[in-house]
């Protein structure tokens, strides 16, 4: 009996590392950090991701309650949350994208309560589900735990990532929040750029035409047309987006301190 309390109290103590760098992963990545996966959700998928990667790997002994499982408990809370809120950089350049489309279109007002990222214009919430379509078209959610299954083999229980170079990559990376979303809105803005300058010409021309009263619909309506027609080249720039954000975390999880 002495010897089987031993045996759980080493298999609990194996367990719990790979569980808690799962969890953190779980509860800051895009998909499984949605307000409609709940808390019970994401438990009980960390303990069948655990339970699917545990026989994969020897997984060292350390105890939870001294000095070093307490270290190793925040590092591996730190490692699953930094790998989920680099992630999550994609989806803070697609909302920046849809404010920046929606303040060119005059939509500025026309927002929604998103639970995820708070109060967002329309378009952020339209680009923000095109996006988990494509995350989840492209298999995104399978690369995300094969990333998790390669990070215990590169960086295993015991090392550290709380360096200057990983902070480094991790800053480096957040200016995509920008850039992204520029890309993204690059299309819509410039179309409507132009038409903004026409509407000008012909105001200038006409000074009986009411701007407000012809401008607004016009913008609006070619804000949608032009939306509709970059379709393609947005997903397409989204796509890109996701790769280069598992690409970015593959990077950071490479670096050992």
């Amino acid at each position: 009996m002495t010897l089987l309390a031993a045996d759980i109290v080493e298999r609990f103590y194996t367990f719990l590392w790979p569980m808690l760098r799962i969890g953190a992963l779980l509860m800051a990545a895009p998909l499984f950090s949605l307000d409609s996966v709940t808390v019970r959700l994401r438990v009980v998928l960390s303990l069948v991701l655990t339970f699917f990667i545990y026989p994969l790997i020897v997984w060292p002994v350390i105890d939870p309650i001294s000095a070093a499982g307490i270290l190793e408990i925040i590092n591996q809370l730190f490692i699953g949350a930094l790998m989920g809120l680099m992630l999550q950089i994609t989806v803070a350049a697609l909302v920046l994208a849809g404010q920046s489309i929606a303040g060119s279109m005059g939509l500025t007002m026309a927002s929604m309560i998103d639970p995820n990222v708070g109060n967002v214009p329309v378009i952020s919430q339209v680009l923000l589900i095109l996006s988990t379509l494509v995350f989840l078209g492209f298999g995104g959610h399978v690369i995300i735990l094969s990333i998790l299954l390669d990070s215990f083999r590169v960086l295993p229980i015991g090392q550290s990532l709380m360096g200057q170079i990983p902070y480094a990559k991790v800053i480096a990376w957040s200016s995509m929040m920008f850039m992204g979303g520029v890309l993204v809105s690059l299309p819509v803005m410039v179309s409507l750029l132009f038409i903004n300058i026409g509407l000008g010409v012909v105001t200038r021309a006409a000074p009986s035409l009411n701007i407000f009263s012809v401008g607004f619909p016009a913008t609006i309506a070619a804000g949608y047309i032009v939306l509709i027609i970059s379709l393609e080249s947005i997903v397409a720039r989204m796509q890109w987006l996701w790769m280069q954000a598992f690409s970015h975390v593959r990077d950071l999880v490479g670096l050992v301190s």
